[in-house]
């Protein structure tokens, strides 16, 4: 069992290794993207003075030969957004500024404080005036800025949808192992079990007056119990309405009579209370004896077991509270994984029964309420109280 301990922590650790990779992964994109895109930035800045410089000479030497590689300068900017004022911040004109459908008036004072904001203007010194030219980063810089963000949400989807497809997965393999173990468990102990019953009662007969006979019926009685519960794990368990004081009281006189008598246990339910649920008794009783014999190992077969009832308007709350070693809280949900244990013999099934039990079988919850190393441990179980009983 402690190899399953260990591969389970492998199995953690593997997990944490892929995640941190992911983030690397991430983070390394994020530095080149942002610093492929600082230099595109600086080349389209280089692009706007050149631009500007363009819209100067045009101006100064109008009839200047080069006018035609002027204009191809200034209309060759079909990408960088630019806003063109002049010295008291109106604006001359613009190029490539997607305008609102309905008219604004302070869209374009809106949008020379956004590129403001970002970056100073440049200035363009005229015979007798200033202008100023204001540019904001293209949409392709844009969309590289925000592509690791785009690429990180990505990866988390598609890590996201793979999480659930192999649980999913893994989750419906262990429930074949699960029903094909438990239902070959209980082929193969059903006809030694038949055997058994068939002496005891041939026991019966040749020795009438022998009490410890009847003690050895009840335990193979148990025995047939046992394989039954084992049966019905993967069919859908026959739930009768019962008495829930009379289901425990039986469980708790049951580990009471097979434990040391070191080990007290006792069952609290309030004498005004007498409570009726949907129950299948045998794998209810199975739940709570995995509880009880789970607190004995951890009290090393000496302490004190409550079981305290505590009903509520239409639930019930049913604490196992042990005075053993307790636990530490990472590991609260980690022991109903199948196979997980603590102890040096056992196959880390029985809580992993219990939840399955409870909550699939019987749609309630069960849990660790609370722990403390030294102390002891706490379980809670919640079942739907029957209220038309």
């Amino acid at each position: 069992m402690l190899n399953i301990n260990k591969l389970y922590e492998i199995s953690q650790r593997l997990k944490l290794i892929f995640i941190l990779i992911a983030i690397a992964i991430v983070l390394v994109s994020t530095l080149f993207t942002n610093s492929l895109a600082k230099s595109l930035a600086a080349e389209e800045h280089k692009k706007v003075e050149i631009w500007a410089e363009a819209i100067h000479q045009s101006i100064v030497d109008e009839g200047s030969n080069n006018i035609d590689l002027i204009m191809k300068i200034i209309e060759g900017n079909t990408t960088i957004p630019i806003i063109m004022t002049d010295a008291n911040n109106n604006v001359i004109s613009s190029l490539n500024i997607t305008e609102p459908k309905t008219e604004v008036p302070e869209f374009y004072e809106n949008e020379i404080a956004r590129f403001k904001a970002n970056r100073p203007g440049i200035k363009i010194k005229l015979d007798k005036t200033v202008q100023y030219l204001y540019y904001d980063d293209s949409l392709i810089i844009k969309q590289l800025y925000y592509f690791p963000y785009i690429q990180l949400g990505v990866i988390f989807v598609f890590l996201l949808v793979a999480f659930f497809a192999f649980s999913g997965t893994k989750k419906a393999e262990q429930n074949q192992v699960w029903v094909g173990l438990s239902k070959e468990t209980a082929h193969q102990l059903g006809t030694p079990i038949s055997s058994l019953l068939a002496w005891v009662d041939l026991l019966k007969m040749r020795h009438q007056e022998d009490k410890l006979i009847g003690e050895m019926e009840k335990d193979v009685n148990r025995l047939r119990i046992i394989a039954e519960r084992f049966s019905k794990i993967g069919s859908k368990p026959d739930l009768q309405i019962v008495s829930l004081n009379e289901t425990l009281l039986n469980s708790v006189q049951y580990m009471t009579n097979r434990s040391s008598q070191k080990v007290v246990i006792q069952c609290h339910i309030p004498a005004d209370e007498h409570l009726f649920i949907e129950l299948n008794v045998p794998l209810f009783e199975w739940v709570i004896e995995n509880l009880c014999k789970n607190a004995i190992d951890a009290m090393d077969g000496v302490g004190r077991i409550d079981i305290n009832v505590i009903p509520k308007t239409d639930e019930v709350y049913i604490d196992v509270k042990d005075t053993g070693k307790g636990m530490d809280k990472r590991k609260f949900k980690v022991i109903f994984t199948p196979g997980f244990t603590t102890k040096k013999r056992g196959w880390g099934l029985g809580l992993s029964l219990a939840k399955r039990i409870i909550e699939e079988y019987h749609g309630g919850k069960i849990f660790v309420k609370q722990s403390e190393l030294n102390a002891g441990t706490v379980f809670r179980i919640i079942l739907k109280v029957n209220s038309n009983k």
